[in-house]
């Protein structure tokens, strides 16, 4: 799978009183880029949650370079550089309108069994759509 990015405007709600969004915000503008990137896979993760697997962040390492300011409109891209057969591995990063880097981060993914709350194999379905544009 090619990279692929979503639109996220920031609101107050991001933001700290300078309005500069703070920090533990770009961990949520990443998630949604990569669950929007398991959606267009055709991976419903409420189904996936039925039968108790689910994807957690299980290694994180983020740069940030640049403030966002309220208001912005940035692009959040999901890169996978990486698919074992019970983890993932994503190269995110947020732009503004510049196109300028203000954060980036590589996040590992692991497949987990949210009844045993252990490692589990990634479904066949899902690994197959996820390498097939390797």
């Amino acid at each position: 799978m090619k990279k692929f990015d979503i639109k996220v405007r920031v609101y107050f709600e991001d933001t700290d009183a300078g309005g500069i969004v703070y920090h533990a915000n770009y961990l949520r503008y990443f998630e949604r880029a990569r669950s929007d990137w398991v959606r267009l896979l055709g991976a419903d993760q409420k189904k996936l949650l039925e039968h108790s697997i689910a994807f957690v962040v299980k290694d994180l390492n983020i740069s940030y370079r640049k403030s966002a300011m309220l208001d912005e409109l940035l692009t959040v891209t999901c890169e996978p550089i990486a698919i074992k057969r019970v983890s993932l591995m994503f190269k995110q990063a947020v732009y503004n309108n510049n196109n300028e880097c203000l954060v980036e981060a590589t996040v590992k993914v692991g497949c987990i069994n949210t009844q045993l709350k252990a490692p589990c194999k990634i479904p066949e379905s899902i690994l197959r759509e996820m390498r097939s544009d390797q």
